[in-house]
């Protein structure tokens, strides 16, 4: 047996993410024969058509004029006092609901899913999501001594199944006192899928439902990281206004992140915005939640924080970053169109996708599919439940004739 220091938790633990291991075997093969002759569908992030990795040219601009104190200094704990007023303008545009309302500055969106999980969840608690899930998810989970338990995200119609997201949630809480449910939408990270007004209605009815149970909590995260290539910006904000006037044990998150957005990946900068109707839960949701940043991370990027700041405070800067957004979502909307109508002439079955950086194709074993791809030079990612296909980063020309070789691989693969 191998020796190990290590406390028992930890005993184990290893990160073998399979996004960046496809990657890895993409950028290998490109080295090998030509970065054009290699599909490299694995980057969540935007690629323009030559394959170069796409900044905002006003985002980058404003980045570059910050005074260097403003870029080398600390920030609060909490963030920037404009930060967290303007990114509640970001995240809700006109649509902020009627609620007492509160933002934490976190480490991306990641960090708020990892302060709502540890403070909204006891030890051995689990969290619910759907089948259909960013990997990450269950990492976090994991890592904090968190269980995960997910219920099956579509019905045979391909609709979003309430009746098994209810199912789960009376499970759950016939177990424990709190629920976290970790909700993905709009443009779902990984199938492109977006609830509609009507299925978000009956999401939280069934939370309001839940809620009535006597000594109950909910917690509705809403991670709405890729809200800014979801469709049009204030209809996609419409579920907002749906916040409001919620029972006081329901109180709703709001991951927000600056890594599409405002394509700032790396400088992991994103909020976590708490809604609900009872002041004392969101005075409770600022004490707790900052004090989990000082004892994870301390504070975040401070130059990231005041270029969304600078930005969303000057009406000529605001109206060229949503231009430059629109112009990428028309890219990547139209390069999912491709493999949408050829998966459809091909018979390729795949989730319903609405918009987003990814769509997903169902599959028992998706690494066989996936190994099979890197016959054919694609590379793709395999998850859980099928496979992963990042439109954001693929070309439309090399999104032609993909949708096929795909359905190939998967009937090679008996699937």
């Amino acid at each position: 047996m191998a020796m190990s220091v290590a406390a028992k938790h930890a005993k184990g633990k290893a990160a073998k993410d399979k996004i960046f291991g496809a990657n890895a075997a993409a950028v290998e093969r490109a080295a090998e024969i030509g970065k054009e002759n290699v599909t490299n569908a694995t980057i969540g992030a935007i690629l323009d058509e030559e394959e170069n990795l796409v900044c905002l040219p006003t985002v980058e601009k404003v980045y570059r004029q910050l005074k260097t104190e403003e870029i080398v200094a600390y920030a609060p704990i909490s963030g920037l006092p404009v930060y967290l007023e303007t990114v509640l303008t970001a995240a809700f545009g006109e649509s902020r609901p009627d609620a007492y309302l509160a933002a934490v500055a976190t480490a991306g969106g990641t960090g708020g899913i990892h302060h709502a999980l540890w403070n909204y969840l006891d030890a051995g608690d689990v969290a619910l999501c759907s089948d259909w899930y960013w990997g990450a998810y269950k990492v976090l989970a994991a890592d904090l001594g968190r269980g995960f338990v997910t219920y099956k995200m579509l019905d045979e119609n391909n609709k979003f199944n309430l009746a098994a997201l209810e199912e789960k949630v009376e499970e759950i809480l016939a177990k424990q006192d709190n629920l976290l449910y970790l909700l993905n939408t709009p443009a779902h990270n990984p199938t492109g899928y977006s609830l509609s007004e009507e299925d978000m209605d009956g999401v939280l009815a069934i939370l309001k439902k839940a809620a009535a149970k006597p000594g109950k909590n909910i917690v509705l995260f809403l991670d709405v990281a890729y809200i800014d290539y979801a469709g049009e910006k204030e209809e996609v904000r419409k579920i907002f206004k749906k916040l409001g006037g919620l029972p006081a044990n329901l109180l709703t998150i709001i991951g927000y992140s600056m890594s599409k957005g405002f394509t700032m990946y790396g400088q992991r900068t994103g909020a976590m915005i708490g809604v609900s109707s009872d002041a004392d839960v969101i005075q409770e949701f600022k004490d707790i939640n900052q004090y989990t940043s000082r004892a994870t991370w301390s504070n975040i990027n401070r130059a990231a924080m005041r270029t969304l700041a600078t930005i969303y405070t000057d009406e000529k800067l605001l109206a060229d970053v949503c231009a430059e957004r629109d112009y990428y979502y028309k890219m990547i909307k139209a390069r999912a169109d491709i493999f949408t109508s050829e998966a459809a002439e091909c018979g390729l079955k795949m989730l319903p996708y609405v918009a987003g950086f990814f769509l997903s194709i169902p599959a028992k074993d998706p690494d066989a599919v996936c190994d099979k791809l890197h016959e054919e030079n694609i590379f793709a990612v395999p998850l859980a439940a099928g496979v992963r296909v990042a439109v954001c980063a693929v070309p439309a020309r090399k999104m032609k004739g993909m949708a096929a070789k795909i359905k190939a691989a998967m009937d090679f693969c008996g699937e």
